[in-house]
């Protein structure tokens, strides 16, 4: 099978940061699907395990965390799909990827794609709404129908991939939305998924929501940089409020005040963690993926595709990958066909 790999982690200018490469297909375990990969979506994790470190992989190493395909095959414990399924998810960090014509994934991570929109928008869905559903409304203590009715929530990093399923998410939910946003594109971008407001992260943040009328947030997602926004959360945050992070530190941070003060919950969302150590509730994912499609069939939801290159090859794959570490990227960018 076709497959886009690495076996040294270089700069994505370097050539032979990703390669084309030619793998057996693999066979399915037993709560496996096989699934024929027909489009992909990028993320920065995909970057962040590709980025520069001198560990050399003996095998080609296959990167790609989401995905949208037909079911081929799957293992004697799987129930609930049929060949020729279209299916999406977003995996296991701890398995080969989806840059590849054909993957293995455990089937209590997979959905049913969505009926109403083709694969390369389905591909574009599952590890950003993912993180979004399980940081909300399962990190966090609200309920996804009505549990944001009279609340506020403040969004950092609103044109991102996460940030623009949170946004509809929350608005769905209830909540008095504000994103965060600094370009016109991007303040556009937020306020058609329904940010109520958009504010700009360039600019101090406490002014422009007291301007808005609100001198503090129930809730926020620092969905951008945590140590950058970590004291002025604490600031604006209200009292027995909600914090919801998904970046990893790059410094020590200050638990204590205001935050300690205002008994702020502190809630942390890794997508993969559920896959990663096997807990006994991974089938959640593949459920909250079903509930989605069915969301984004209703019209309830919408896609976040906003750009596509084909065909999936190393070279697309490198300008991917580019285009996620410039920063600018709104919404998400999927690859589809070989």
């Amino acid at each position: 099978m076709k497959a886009v790999a690495l076996t040294r982690y270089l700069p994505i200018d370097d050539p032979q940061s990703l390669l084309d490469v030619e793998l057996p297909r693999p066979t399915p375990g037993e709560h496996d699907l096989l699934v024929r990969v027909e489009a992909i979506s990028v993320n920065p994790v995909d970057t962040k395990v590709r980025s520069p470190k001198p560990q050399v992989e003996a095998q080609p190493k296959v990167l790609g965390y989401d995905a949208a395909g037909t079911v081929e095959a799957f293992g004697e414990a799987v129930s609930g799909f049929e060949p020729g399924d279209r299916v999406y998810y977003a995996g296991d960090i701890s398995r080969p990827g989806s840059n590849a014509e054909y993957q293995l994934v455990d089937a209590r991570l997979v959905g049913h794609a969505p009926r109403s929109i083709d694969l390369a928008d389905a591909a574009a869905l599952p590890l950003t709404t993912l993180t979004a559903w399980e940081l909300l409304f399962q990190r966090m203590p609200f309920d996804s129908e009505k549990g944001g009715a009279g609340k506020s929530l403040l969004i950092i990093g609103g044109a991102g991939g996460v940030g623009s399923i949170a946004i509809q998410l929350a608005r769905r939910a209830g909540f008095t939305v504000i994103a965060t946003a600094s370009r016109a594109e991007t303040i556009d971008w937020c306020r058609s998924l329904g940010a109520h407001h958009v504010i700009d992260h360039r600019q101090p943040l406490a002014p422009q929501l007291a301007a808005l009328g609100f001198d503090q947030v129930d809730a926020a997602l620092n969905l951008a940089d945590t140590v950058r926004y970590w004291d002025i959360l604490g600031e604006v945050l209200a009292p027995l409020g909600h914090v919801g992070l998904i970046v990893e530190p790059s410094s020590a941070l200050k638990i204590g005040d205001p935050y300690k003060a205002k008994s702020i919950g502190i809630h942390w969302e890794m997508m993969f963690a559920r896959p990663r150590f096997k807990t006994a509730d991974q089938a959640e994912q593949g459920r909250i993926l079903e509930r989605v499609a069915a969301l984004i069939d209703a019209g309830e939801l919408r896609g976040t595709r906003t750009e596509t290159l084909t065909p999936i090859n190393a070279a697309n794959l490198r300008e991917a990958h580019r285009r996620l570490e410039s920063g600018k990227t709104i919404g998400k960018l999927a690859l589809a066909g070989w």
